[in-house]
């Protein structure tokens, strides 16, 4: 039987983040996955919805290609070359990770893992041949996958998941997406700016309701104006397909109405993969659907552990690295600090793109901070109309005692690229009159951070 130190069962963001730390830190590392090595995230998440969102953007610009002088004619989408260049990107990115576990001499073992008791791990392979392997310490990094309501239920043809909407092989004249998180909102943005007719069905008040209030008004107004049509508080009950298009029913606050649709995108969340992975067998403890962790990923099993979206806290990659890397060093036996789950960044990759941190300004009024809030528009951003992408703001909260840097709250063109600094500045305790001083170059988008919190202290230049 073969033996580890470590056993990782996924190779998303988590996984094979955790096993390179792991074999940096001298372990002889096993990774078991039964599809592509990147997970979820890199071959039919993260990377592959950014490559088709990119190609929309280009063809957004070319559309407005008059605004800057020049002259295109007869520009089309290609959705079937948009899809192959998203396919190409992922499969490129696959074969990076295989690349970096041939350097950190990383063995990967393809097939089903499953926990067993004794610190194994059932490998099944394609043909259904069994092995076992032994590790003394075994990450679970499992993932999720679409979340599937009772009365949506996903047949991947005309009720669809993200999977199915990244390679379609025709585009839908109209698309109905149900739900307006990250998912939702960037499929709704991109197939509509490739010439789709959009509806938006969120059962909550408001469209990406996670975020800051002002942003999601921000993002309601841009979507309309691109002729989204958005429904709020709002509920699909059910949708007939069995014609050759689909007719969803849909509960509004000013009573049911039907629409027509050729695609309806199931984007309501994700559920987590822990079915027959051997969690029951093995009486690694779960509630609601996450396996239950301290503070550095360990279960109540000695010596299995678990990461990314099955446990606790935000679905996102950058998450599941970072809990990865501290679960392998504190196994190692370094003195990793616990991540801080309220200084986590949140990146939306619809045009405009929306970036936060931290409180919205609703919640650290919750939370009984007196707030000094400063909001810097991109209109006046010399960048931004330069660039032709003035919609969009940044929004800075800090507690007005202490000059905490409570939340940050992005969006417009490129925001994405610039929330770090304030997770940075956030995790240095940097205040506000600190970035005020913190001379940042001209003409950039970035100068709207300095000038918001500039803002918030009554000492803005250029509003």
């Amino acid at each position: 039987m073969s033996k580890y130190d470590l056993i990782v069962i996924g190779s998303g963001p988590g996984g094979y983040v955790a096993a390179i730390r792991a074999s940096q830190l001298g372990m002889k590392v096993g990774v078991v996955e039964k599809a592509e090595l990147g997970g979820i995230c890199l071959n039919w998440g993260c990377i592959p919805t950014k490559a088709l969102l990119k190609s929309a953007n280009v063809f957004e610009y070319i559309k407005h290609a008059k605004d800057y002088g020049i002259e295109v004619k007869d520009a089309k989408a290609d959705i079937g070359g948009m899809v192959k260049r998203s396919r190409d990107v992922a499969n490129s990115m696959s074969k990076g990770v295989q690349f970096l576990f041939k350097k950190n001499k990383i063995d990967q073992i393809v097939g089903f893992g499953k926990l067993k008791k004794g610190s194994k791990v059932e490998v099944t392979d394609a043909s259904g041949k069994k092995t076992d392997y032994e590790a003394k310490h075994i990450i679970v990094a499992t993932g999720g996958r679409s979340r599937e309501l009772p009365n949506l239920k996903i047949d991947g043809k005309k009720i669809i998941g993200y999977r199915e909407a990244m390679v379609l092989e025709e585009q839908p004249k109209k698309l109905l997406v149900v739900g307006s998180g990250a998912i939702g909102v960037e499929f709704a943005y991109f197939y509509n700016s490739i010439g789709t007719e959009v509806t938006i069905v969120e059962f909550l008040p408001r469209i990406v309701p996670v975020e800051d209030e002002e942003v999601s008004k921000t993002l309601d107004r841009s979507f309309k104006k691109a002729g989204m049509k958005i429904y709020t508080n709002s509920e699909v009950t059910k949708v007939d397909t069995s014609g050759k298009s689909c007719i969803a029913t849909v509960k509004t606050p000013e009573g049911e109405i039907k629409i027509e649709t050729d695609v309806v995108l199931s984007a309501v969340g994700i559920a987590t993969n822990l079915e027959g992975i051997g969690l029951e067998e093995t009486g690694v403890k779960t509630d609601k659907g996450k396996v239950i962790v301290d503070d550095f990923y360990k279960t109540n099993i000695s010596g299995v552990y678990a990461i990314g979206d099955i446990v606790k806290g935000p679905a996102l990659a950058h998450v599941a690295s970072a809990e990865g890397i501290i679960c392998v060093e504190k196994i190692a036996g370094h003195n990793p600090q616990p991540l801080n789950y309220n200084n986590i960044p949140g990146c939306t990759y619809c045009s405009p793109e929306i970036a936060s941190v931290g409180f919205t300004e609703e919640a650290a009024k919750k939370a009984g901070y007196e707030i000094k809030v400063g909001k810097f528009p991109f209109t006046a951003s010399g960048k931004a109309k330069a660039g032709g992408n003035a919609d969009g703001f940044v929004k800075v909260i800090f507690d007005a005692k202490y000059g905490e840097w409570l939340g940050a709250h992005f969006i417009g063109a490129n925001v994405t690229e610039m929330i770090a600094e304030v997770v940075v500045a956030r995790n240095l305790e940097t205040t506000g009159h600190e970035i005020i001083k913190s001379v940042h170059p001209h003409p950039t988008m970035s100068e709207a951070i300095m000038e918001a919190a500039a803002a918030a202290y009554g000492e803005v230049i250029h509003i």
